[in-house]
């Protein structure tokens, strides 16, 4: 299989997958992202890469789960700070996450490493930026599978225009809002995905940006989950229309914007 048509199937892979996180039953996202996960590591493999081209190899293992946890308590510390100071507290109320303490720890320990970051690390930082760092050099590797990796968060967005309040509460209603925070989430994630590309890439190890990836997003909802048990008071409810989508996205983007618009 050539580069150009394994690069193909991998984009054809992950459209359709899009399309299930946010339409298809979330119970079942357990099973079908591991699924899709070894979908692409065997089309890689037909393709002509090693284990240790996709982040796989034995010998960096090591490496990469000591740079993936370092990264990991990074997070857990900032989102502390953020949790702990009212100004940026705000960013979590997340109306997806005002959930109980086991709810939150399902999503932050099973559903968010199994059904999303394991199949989006082995897409994008494993297979896709594997076969462009062979054929076309390191660096483009990694500009182009950060910037699909944006394009990835689209849909999420949406959901989070829906859902968080402080983006609301920042932002013009309607198309606007939406408009704002879909352009500024892809931008955000684009850049995120050069930053787990980098680790990726320094590491040699799939398990340093996927350390990072899950501390991002599952540490976010425990987060949130903590800032809603902390003000149970105030209370907005979710929009109805807004689906559940992947879970976790963006936290650290909407402190970023919430510290934006003060400047505004």
């Amino acid at each position: 299989m050539t580069t150009a048509v394994a690069m193909v199937v991998v984009l054809l892979v992950l459209v359709a997958s899009n399309i299930w996180v946010h339409l298809g039953p979330s119970r079942l996202q357990l099973v079908t992202g591991p699924l899709g996960a070894l979908l692409l590591l065997s089309v890689g493999r037909l393709a002509g890469l090693t284990w240790v081209d996709m982040g796989l190899g034995r010998q960096t293992l090591v490496r990469g789960a000591v740079v993936g946890g370092a990264a990991a308590l990074a997070v857990a510390i900032v989102y502390a700070v953020a949790v702990a100071v009212p100004f940026t507290r705000g960013a979590f109320r997340d109306t997806r996450y005002r959930i109980g303490l086991r709810a939150a720890l399902y999503l932050a320990l099973v559903a968010i490493p199994v059904g999303t970051v394991l199949f989006e690390e082995v897409a994008f930082r494993g297979v896709m930026w594997g076969l462009l760092s062979r054929d076309v050099g390191v660096r483009t590797a990694t500009v182009v599978s950060a910037c699909f990796f944006g394009l990835w968060h689209v849909l999420p967005a949406i959901d989070l225009a829906r859902s968080n309040i402080s983006v609301q509460s920042h932002t013009t209603s309607g198309r606007r809002r939406v408009s704002v925070t879909v352009l500024s989430t892809v931008a955000f994630t684009a850049l995120a995905g050069v930053v787990f590309a980098e680790l990726r890439r320094r590491s040699g190890s799939l398990l340093a940006p996927i350390g990072l990836h899950w501390a991002t997003n599952g540490l976010g909802v425990l987060a949130a989950a903590r800032v809603w048990a902390m003000s149970p008071a105030e209370v907005t409810p979710p929009d109805a229309s807004a689906s559940s989508g992947p879970e976790g996205q963006a936290t650290w983007q909407r402190i970023v914007r919430r510290l934006w618009s003060s400047r505004s």
